[in-house]
């Protein structure tokens, strides 16, 4: 399990394959901020609820310059799905060995009810356009999430 990577930091590359069937680079994206979010999985009521905030954002979002990106460790066609059904107007990753997560200190050990077990712990990242962490947001609760987000990214202006 690694640790967060904290704020002033290069964020680590990585190559993963989208929901559109691309593959995403990181490096590619040099110039435009980047969230890049971590979610446990597709089609739960939180992460419908967060990945509906980003969507019906995007607008602003994107006159800010930035990109948004979730990433869990689901498969393409289970993001595909996903998606489809909530009309998603971003990429959604598919980190299907968590390897990015664990470099973004995303995947941890949790405890459900006495029971222990790896896996995503929602998180946001907000990486500027130069490739440095900006912000991390470590455990986020859903509601209001959004608009911290934005917020920060006004920031970096």
């Amino acid at each position: 399990m690694s640790d967060w990577i904290e704020p002033g930091k290069k964020a680590p590359a990585f190559t993963l394959n989208a929901d559109d069937g691309s593959k995403m680079r990181l490096s590619e994206l040099l110039g435009s901020p980047v969230v890049l979010y971590f979610y446990p999985k597709d089609d739960t009521p939180g992460c419908t609820r967060e990945a509906c905030a980003f969507r019906d954002r995007q607008t602003e979002i994107k006159k800010l310059g930035a990109l948004v990106f979730g990433l869990s460790p689901d498969g393409v066609e289970s993001h595909v799905k996903f998606r489809d059904k909530y009309q998603l107007n971003f990429p959604l990753l598919a980190d299907l060995d968590h390897k990015v997560a664990e470099k973004y200190g995303a995947w941890r050990e949790k405890n459900m009810y006495g029971k222990k077990s790896m896996g995503i712990q929602r998180s946001t990242y907000l990486i500027n356009a130069d490739g440095k962490v900006a912000k991390l947001w470590k455990r986020v609760k859903v509601d209001g999430h959004d608009q911290k987000v934005i917020d920060a990214v006004k920031e970096l202006e």
